[in-house]
């Protein structure tokens, strides 16, 4: 009876595995490869639960797609910089940017909006470079959607 039980359990982990395969197969070819551009510009808040629900957000479409197949691109502006000024005092909004960062998400920071609000990005956001800021954050949407990427306001 033992050894019938182990088999049964033994074929139930095989069929799981097969099943989890399939299902990622399946995700390879039903999305293919994707352009993707995220649109942040909200304030997330004291407790920054909408910035750390649109990093799960970009994180969960990785994971549907595979970083292999994603080109992500998250275009931040006006109050969406609260995101990367929060990411410098918060752990935890911090290690999701640098996760996203690490698979290849290119972050990209509105000229306009730092000069409007007086905003250094060396010293007030966290991990932002030169290389990082576009002169205008609505217009670098309007071109990456020219461009062919998709729009996602999360």
């Amino acid at each position: 009876m033992k050894k019938l039980i182990s088999m049964a359990m033994a074929l139930t982990i095989a069929a799981a595995s097969f099943v989890f395969t399939a299902a990622d197969a399946d995700a390879n070819e039903r999305y293919g490869k994707q352009k993707v551009v995220y649109h942040i510009n909200y304030d997330g808040g004291q407790d920054d639960k909408k910035y750390r629900g649109a990093m799960r957000n970009i994180q969960n479409h990785i994971n549907a797609v595979g970083a292999e197949n994603m080109d992500i691109k998250v275009v931040l502006h006006g109050n969406g910089l609260g995101l990367l000024s929060q990411a410098k005092a918060n752990e935890g909004l911090r290690g999701q940017v640098l996760e996203l960062k690490g698979q290849n998400v290119a972050v990209h920071v509105c000229n306009n909006t730092l000069k409007g609000r007086k905003i250094s990005y060396e010293n007030d956001l966290f991990d932002v470079y030169a290389e990082d800021i576009v002169p205008s954050g609505v217009a670098e949407l309007s071109h990456l959607q020219m461009q062919g990427y998709t729009y996602i306001k999360p």
